[in-house]
């Protein structure tokens, strides 16, 4: 086996407890609002189009929170790293399709043999061997054009809400200027607290309608393993978590000083895609956005504190999925979009940064352009084909840069 060696000493409950801050509350919140509003929509539009039912909606959900979330605390407590899974959106959204024609569980046999599959590339180190040789230019590029949509979002916000998003924006320049002034209230913190005080003079909450608290009962599924959704869902599922999910959140984690278990991840992934299935949920990924933002500021030895913190909440939202959706989707689109923006400004300019500051600038760029085109082939995801239209056009005009990998 392939696994990467625990080096660090597993922390124990008070030494964690002790070192949790306020930083950490905050990247923590803002990520957990981020997982939980527009993602959470996607998986809502594919299962009404696909015709399951609230209670097979409601199960996937389930599956995508509590296990991932367990998943999450363990793997980053064993490796002090923050290493949060959740669900392939674009995985989610090559599903969709393939509803209209097999039956879920049809679907659920695919999730289970992409599971299989991901832990066989953990096992066999074969995935880690791939992203050894991809150039970091071209990745984070892809990272690039990626979080490209959360910053144009942040500023489409200023035209369609304004009340929201002006004065979020303003507390988050007016508490960066000082040094002191962070260290005592973070920005994001101070930008939170600002939206939700403006959500509530402006009243755009929108109504809550049938609110359920009563904790959710999952769906149990028997697979039905078919040739058809075998060879229609599980290598694009698995082309999804690995190269559109999965890359993101490496090169991420890389970049901020971190050495992310490529092989364990993956073979997480594998695991997590078998028992999130037995929910009816889609395949487990390395989450890119969160992960980002949960390491984009505080101690980077403690920020798997913060991985924990958003795995606690994101059980507390699976076990209550159906009344947190109401309240997610409730809240206005400009508040998540200002908050995911705000939150994820210093990643894409570090992937900026990295991209095209040196070598290999030009594949960067025909990466960056065909992952912001947003355009699926074959039903594999825009950030897939920029990897590989990168990887071709800097390896044919770029020679010298390759060979001085």
């Amino acid at each position: 086996m392939k696994f990467e060696p625990i080096v660090h000493r597993i922390p124990r409950l008070r030494e964690t407890v002790r070192n949790i801050s306020l930083t950490h509350f905050t990247n923590a919140i803002i990520a957990f609002l981020f997982a939980a509003s527009a993602p959470v929509a996607i998986v809502l539009g594919v299962g009404v189009k696909g015709d399951l039912s609230e209670q097979d909606i409601a199960s996937w959900l389930f599956g995508a929170f509590v296990i991932n979330g367990i998943l999450g605390i363990i793997i980053s407590i064993l490796y002090r790293q923050p290493l949060v899974f959740f669900w392939t959106i674009s995985g989610t959204v090559l599903v969709g399709p393939a509803l209209n024609h097999l039956s879920f569980s049809e679907v659920i046999g695919a999730f289970y043999g992409t599971g299989i599959l991901l832990i066989f590339l953990g096992i066999t180190g074969w995935f880690k061997k791939i992203m050894s040789i991809l150039p970091m230019p071209i990745i984070m590029a892809m990272v690039a054009g990626v979080f490209l949509g959360f910053g144009l979002d942040m500023i489409i916000a200023f035209t369609k809400d304004p009340w929201i998003s002006i004065p979020m924006t303003l507390t988050f320049i007016f508490l960066s200027l000082n040094v002191k002034v962070m260290v005592k209230l973070p920005p994001m913190i101070g930008v939170l607290i600002v939206g939700i005080i403006a959500i509530y003079f402006t009243e755009t909450m929108g109504l809550i309608k049938d609110a359920t608290y009563t904790i959710i009962t999952p769906q149990i599924y028997t697979p039905v393993f078919s040739w058809a959704a075998i060879f229609e869902l599980v290598v694009p599922l698995a082309v999804t978590v690995l190269a559109a999910q999965n890359a993101q959140g490496i090169a991420i984690l890389r970049n901020k000083g971190h050495k992310p278990p490529v092989n364990t991840i993956t073979a997480a992934c594998g695991l997590g895609s078998i028992l999130t299935a037995t929910f009816g949920s889609v395949s487990t990924c390395l989450t890119g956005p969160v992960n980002a933002i949960i390491s984009s500021s505080g101690s980077i030895r403690q920020q798997y504190i913060a991985a924990i913190i958003i795995c606690i909440l994101a059980i507390l939202f699976g076990l209550y999925a159906p009344l947190f959706t109401k309240l997610m989707l409730a809240t206005p689109p400009a508040f998540i979009a200002t908050l995911a923006g705000l939150a994820l400004l210093r990643v894409l300019e570090s992937a900026f940064v990295t991209s095209f500051q040196k070598r290999n600038s030009l594949g960067a760029l025909i990466c960056f352009l065909v992952t912001i085109a947003d355009q699926s082939v074959l039903n594999i995801g825009a950030p897939f084909w920029g990897l590989v239209s990168g990887l071709l056009i800097s390896r044919l005009l770029e020679r010298n840069d390759f060979r001085s990998l």
